[in-house]
């Protein structure tokens, strides 16, 4: 596709009434969030036999009050540590007076706040002489307090959409250095080998015209590397390419390690993933090899809605209608109907796997060979991602009575709509920052859109025919084949075989099925099939192949569910029933809950409203693993 001219547009997350520093006031306090309404399930298997590699459950998209716009919707209270303490386990109290505790606590957790104004914000409530000193702090601390936040949110859409200059030394190298060796001393302080990872990051924020470009930036390292540098903005650019460029002179210049996480393409209208650079030009090998190194995962599933695919790209999955966000792109411009189709393919990731493909036969490198994350891109500096303990994105998006009817920020969306997800699992060795960032690296690692689904996923060409019993997949998995985020080259014309094995949440719904994606290219085009490969309950397809849909057991009334449908544990081993050995292909594993109820049925119950008719009430939460790529 080629990028389209639309009119800028002011980034609307910045631009509602609702906006105050430091003003929120005093609220009345909620009662906590109960316990959750289902039972746990005691009796848990282990799916991995091999001692080697856990899985590892974290979130790589947190902020705290450093951030902009976290600061300026409400939480100008909690910080970096109280991120870190809460991930641990920790109960913190929330900006609207209530309590969030997770009830499993989190192995890793980065805080990825804004690059962009780095806590501007945060300084000028705390009076900081250095910042107050420059033209910009000292402007925008006058406006504060004469009462005209909307100045300030004019001034700061307006360098971020790139329409105004900024002044020389707009914020003191003193003051800017200061809050960055802030937020690396705060995860230095919570790192814990062995026991929590807390990595240093930001996130570079990057929007043309109203189109997510957004990615996170994750170092390996510690303070002693990441604090050598300055985070790159989206102020200094707003092309991916740059940002690249300043990841390979970080490495160079530390001999640390680094990479970036793209998120929410489903809100970027095709620019995300498209076939064109930002100048318009295809792209071309050394691009496609730039950003193979530098992006070897996307975070595919956030509170922002879930980008894995889109029922207009894919109108044969009866489970791609997923909360979609699809009426608008980050800066809230609507798409047009006749857009949509080609902005889509370009967004969401399941076609932007394929357009990988067809340009890999083009150009030999594959730039969207990437492996599949979740987080939750939390700005209550809260990681949660449970139906029943689900906080939102702002303060105002905080377990209240009014959120199922308020919207985000006061005038964006409605809170109704966001989506309790979601997490990253990693299999690493060991829970330190070198082992699971070489894991993220290398792609053995996965999505869920909350729920702590365990999934193990491997191909290979000799797997021994009774290797799909739980305890066998890992062993052999390692042995004859590659695990998922791997690559499998061509073995004459002899199929792939696939092993898959999927545990339940021992606090969530069992599982549905679990179902094989594949995705390939021919003469310039591309194509999906999915396949039901392990189903629960002993369910045969149907006179046309389909899988028939298990009844729900969903009670609305009471927000609860009983699992005396689906499985705790599936698992098998398949082969590609129409393997063309010519023909350059993925295949990922997705994984299906049975029906439980929604977060806003949740809500609907504690807080005795009714349920709003523009969401479901329930929901069948999903995992999705990173891709096995075949290569001729």
């Amino acid at each position: 596709m080629r990028n389209k001219t639309i009119p800028v547009k002011t980034h609307a997350l910045l631009l509602s009434s609702a906006l105050v520093l430091g003003a929120c006031g005093d609220k009345q306090a909620e009662p906590a969030i109960p316990e959750p309404l289902t039972e746990p399930v005691a009796d848990q298997a282990v799916v991995n036999s091999n001692t080697d590699k856990q899985v590892y459950w974290g979130d790589l998209h947190v902020h705290s009050r450093t951030s902009f716009d976290s600061f300026a919707f409400g939480n100008d209270n909690l910080t970096a540590d109280d991120a870190f303490r809460f991930a641990s386990g920790e109960a913190i109290q929330g900006r609207t007076g209530v309590e969030a505790k997770l009830t499993r606590p989190l192995d890793f957790l980065l805080v990825s706040d804004h690059a962009e104004f780095m806590g501007i914000l945060e300084g000028i409530k705390l009076k900081k002489p250095e910042l107050l000193g420059s033209s910009l702090g000292k402007r925008w601390n006058d406006l504060i307090a004469e009462g005209d936040i909307r100045g300030v949110i004019n001034e700061f859409t307006s360098y971020i959409n790139g329409r105004d200059a900024l002044d020389a030394g707009y914020v003191p190298d003193s003051f800017a250095s200061d809050v960055w060796a802030s937020a690396n001393a705060a995860a230095d302080r919570y790192n814990k080998p062995g026991e929590f990872t807390a990595f240093i990051g930001y996130e570079w924020t990057s929007m043309i015209n109203g189109r997510n470009l957004h990615r996170n930036i994750l170092f390996r390292d510690g303070a002693d590397k990441t604090s050598q540098i300055k985070p790159f903005s989206a102020l200094n650019s707003t092309d991916p390419e740059q940002l690249w460029a300043f990841l390979d002179d970080y490495e160079r210049q530390t001999k640390g390690s680094v990479l970036a996480i793209p998120h929410n393409g489903n809100l970027s209208a095709g620019m995300m993933f498209d076939d064109v650079d930002l100048a318009g030009n295809p792209i071309d090998q050394d691009y496609a090899q730039r950003r193979l190194r530098w992006e070897p995962i996307i975070e595919m599933t956030q509170v922002k809605g879930d980008s894995e695919t889109h029922p207009m790209v894919s109108p044969d999955d009866a489970f791609a209608d997923f909360e979609n966000w699809d009426k608008t792109d980050i800066g809230m411009n609507v798409l047009k109907d006749d857009e949509k189709i080609d902005a889509f393919t370009h967004s969401y990731a399941r076609p932007a796997l394929k357009v990988g493909l067809k340009l890999a036969d083009e150009l030999g490198t594959n730039p969207y060979q990437f492996g599949m994350i979740g987080s939750t891109d939390s700005h209550t500096t809260f990681a949660t991602a449970d139906d029943n303990n689900y906080f939102g994105k702002f303060p105002d998006s905080e377990p209240s009575p009014e959120r199922l009817t308020n919207k985000m920020g006061g005038s964006l969306w409605e809170n109704r709509l966001l989506t309790s997800s979601g997490y990253v699992a990693v299999w690493a060795e060991q829970n330190t920052r070198g082992s699971l960032f070489d894991s993220l690296e290398r792609r053995e690692v996965y999505a869920t859109t909350g729920p702590r689904i365990t999934v193990r996923f491997f191909g290979g060409w000799n797997f021994d025919e009774n290797a799909a019993t739980a305890d066998l997949v890992v062993a052999e998995g390692y042995r004859n084949g590659v695990p998922m985020g791997g690559e499998l080259s061509s073995n004459g014309d002899t199929a792939p075989t696939f092993l898959v094995s999927a545990l339940k949440d021992p606090e969530g719904g069992n599982l549905d099925r679990i179902q094989i994606i594949k995705g390939w290219a021919e003469q310039g085009k591309t194509f999906e099939k999915i396949y039901d490969v392990a189903v629960s309950d002993d369910r045969a397809p149907d006179a046309d192949g389909v899988i028939p849909v298990l009844d729900s057991t969903v009670n609305t009334e009471a927000a609860s569910y009983t699992n005396t449908i689906g499985a705790k544990q599936l698992s098998t081993r398949w082969t590609d029933p129409e393997f063309d050995p010519s023909r350059r292909a993925f295949y990922y594993a997705r994984v299906i809950e049975i029906p439980t109820p929604r977060w806003t049925t949740f809500d609907a119950v504690r807080y005795k409203k009714e349920l709003p008719d523009d969401v479901p009430a329930e929901i069948q939460q999903r995992a999705y693993t990173s891709p096995i790529w075949y290569t001729p």
